[in-house]
């Protein structure tokens, strides 16, 4: 039987990582993408049945490669989880850093759209093809603070949306999971670039969600039978009611 193949960007940490150790005990050949390298190969010898592709899904010639690695593997590719993105900042709109808007656009929005046009032929070709992409509560409630990563979300979740419309009939399921409050090593910190307001998003919360949470919906979206798609699952703590909302012990 030909191997199945997978693909995961963001897989150097967080909720990508979690997601490609779990694909590789679902029996999947896991195509690991991301930029750095060096955690990439520390993966790949922890799980053992991966390949690492240092990958920018903001460049052009860099997802290319993701492709051409992943077409020249032993294997025909089902899988594609669109995990890599990100926020910068928590200003208001009127303060906003209009770099920080631009990045998470690219990597959240055109990232996606990159690495989702460059693998839907092979998908689609599979004959059973699945597209997963890590969304978020921000891609359909807006926050104080948050305007611009909820605006690349909103527009993430249009992109998803589209496609399932436009390939309808084809054999490609089109898949959206929406996490709410998730703790991870670097999210926090990557958008407020400080430890201590990184901590304070979770203060007092007594369990939110971690990365093998949101690995676990992938892992099941991805494999239940083939005529089954999960439009979109949205995942919260029981502790986080709303974006708005969120139990904490005093």
């Amino acid at each position: 039987m030909t191997k199945k193949l997978a693909v995961v960007t963001g897989a150097s940490s967080g909720i990508g990582a979690a997601s490609a150790r779990r694909l590789v005990t679902e029996g999947f050949h896991v195509v690991v993408a991301a930029r750095r390298a060096d955690r990439l190969e520390a993966l790949v010898k922890e799980v053992g049945d991966a390949t690492a592709v240092e990958c920018d899904i903001t460049d052009d010639a860099s997802v290319e490669r993701l492709r051409a690695t992943v077409a020249g593997l032993d294997g025909t590719l089902t899988l594609l989880v669109n995990n890599a993105g990100g926020a910068h900042g928590g200003d208001p709109v009127a303060s906003g850093s209009v770099e920080d808007w631009q990045w998470m656009y690219d990597v959240n929005v055109l990232g996606t759209l990159r690495v989702t046009q460059a693998l839907l032929p092979a998908l689609e070709a599979s004959g059973a093809g699945t597209i997963v992409t890590i969304g978020s509560t921000a891609s359909f409630v807006v926050y104080e603070g948050g305007g611009g990563y909820s605006a690349a979300k909103h527009a993430q979740a249009a992109l998803v949306g589209t496609l399932r419309l436009e390939i309808v009939g084809k054999p490609v399921r089109v898949i959206e999971i929406d996490p709410g409050m998730v703790r991870t090593d670097e999210f926090s910190l990557n958008r407020f670039g400080d430890q201590a307001k990184a901590d304070a998003i979770y203060d007092g919360v007594p369990e939110p969600l971690v990365a093998e949470d949101i690995a676990d919906c992938v892992a099941w979206t991805a494999t239940r039978p083939h005529h089954v798609n999960i439009d979109r699952l949205v995942v919260r703590p029981i502790v986080q009611a709303a974006q708005h909302k969120v139990f904490r012990q005093k």
